[in-house]
C-alpha cells in the first residue's frame, strides 16, 4: 500500500519553529518531486514549496520564502520542511505530495496531514 505519512506538527507560539517530516511506505520517494501543501480553515489548499528529483532545485510561496526550508534525505526516504518565524497566519494542515516527474507533475499521492497551530 502506498502512503505519505506526515508528522512533526503541534501548537507553537509565534516566532517559533517546527520541523515537518514526510515519509513514504511502499514506494521510494527519490522518483518524485515532493511538494508541501496547507490548507487553512475556509480557504483553499494552496501549495507553499517543492523539492525537484535531484533535490537540486526548489521553490517556495511568497508567504513562507525565506522562513520555511524543504529538503530531502533520500537514503530516510524522507522530505523536510523547516518552519521558522512563525505566525499565526501560517495555521493550517500541512499536507505532502509526491508529484510526478517535476514540481508540476501530477499527484501521484498525498499525505494525511498534520495539523500546525502557531498561537500565543
Amino acid at each position: 500500500q502506498l502512503q505519505l505519512v506526515e508528522s512533526g506538527g503541534g501548537l507553537v507560539q509565534p516566532g517559533g519553529s517546527l520541523r515537518l517530516s514526510c515519509a513514504a511506505s511502499g514506494f521510494t520517494l527519490r522518483y518524485y518531486a515532493i511538494g508541501w501543501f496547507r490548507q487553512a480553515p475556509g480557504k483553499e489548499r494552496e501549495g507553499i514549496s517543492c523539492v525537484s528529483v535531484s533535490g537540486s532545485s526548489s521553490n517556495y510561496a511568497d508567504s513562507v520564502k525565506g522562513r520555511f526550508t524543504i529538503s530531502r534525505d533520500n537514503a530516510k526516504n524522507t522530505v523536510y520542511l523547516q518552519m521558522n518565524s512563525l505566525k499565526p497566519e501560517d495555521t493550517a494542515v500541512y499536507y505532502c505530495a509526491a508529484r510526478n516527474y517535476h514540481c508540476s507533475g501530477d499527484v501521484k499521492q498525498w499525505g494525511q496531514g498534520t495539523q500546525v497551530t502557531v498561537s500565543s
